[in-house]
């Protein structure tokens, strides 16, 4: 895992150089550009109030509670070198993205990172509960927003809030990028390093989250006619993902989370 992470931390600075948008080449009718616009206004709107609808359920009171209780539900099942070191990194790997969309937040007048912000503390919280669960130690204890005990975690946070500080066009490709790093290494989890029943649930529940995440921020690219190149998952994943409607429910306590 740490020569994986090694090799992430160069391809992500190589990417973030390189700024993976480029403007839309194509020449359109009148009507076409019309059209175009106005699909595109419908999707950056129905984007924004389906994250903002996630946002507002995390802060419903009951919700801790239900997700304590769904993953106590499940049984307590001997953990392998392997899935506690994912368990680590995908607690911090949550708080990266977080920390990431509140920076940015602050610096750019644009709800999508405040209301992503939540979604991913309360994912960082999800894999805290499975940690408390297994009596492990939390890597975040004591978390500073910013601060990471992972180095190539640490890195690649300067990386993306540097890059993010560029443009607000680079602000939204930072979130692009995240959520495209963070459904290929779930996934690659799910695929071959986890049989839990309640980490594999929870993962499951991360990565739906970040593929909704990724639609978001490619409504806004998309607004502003910029296109985005997936840098971890493949073209065909990516595609599939956008051009699929916003996923709900079937998650912690029936919500989309």
């Amino acid at each position: 895992m740490e020569n994986y992470l090694r090799n992430l931390a160069l391809s992500t600075a190589a990417l973030l150089t390189m700024l993976v948008f480029v403007q839309c080449q194509k020449t359109a009718s009148p009507a076409e550009s019309a059209a175009s616009a106005t699909e595109k206004t419908d999707r950056l709107n129905s984007a924004e109030q389906a994250a903002a609808a996630d946002a507002s359920l995390i802060l419903t009171d009951s919700l801790p509670a239900c997700v304590h209780d769904k993953i106590y539900s499940m049984p307590v099942e001997p953990l392998s070198d392997t899935e506690r070191n994912v368990l680590e990194f995908v607690r911090e790997e949550e708080l990266l993205a977080h920390d990431v969309y509140v920076f940015l937040g602050a610096h750019y007048n644009l709800p999508i990172f405040k209301h992503i912000a939540k979604s991913e503390r309360f994912h960082a919280n999800v894999m805290l509960a499975l940690l408390q669960k297994y009596a492990l130690a939390d890597p975040a204890e004591n978390h500073q927003e910013g601060v990471f005990a992972n180095s190539d975690i640490q890195l690649l946070y300067n990386q993306f809030t540097e890059q993010g500080l560029l443009s607000l066009e680079d602000a939204l490709t930072v979130g692009e990028t995240i959520e495209d790093f963070d459904i290929a290494d779930l996934v690659a989890h799910l695929d071959g390093d986890v049989d839990n029943a309640d980490l594999g649930f929870s993962l499951e529940q991360l990565t739906k989250g970040s593929r909704n995440h990724l639609r978001a921020f490619y409504a806004h690219l998309s607004f502003r006619n910029l296109t985005y190149t997936p840098q971890y998952i493949s073209q065909e994943m990516y595609d599939q993902i956008v051009a699929s409607p916003w996923e709900t429910g079937n998650g912690f306590c029936g919500c989309a989370m």
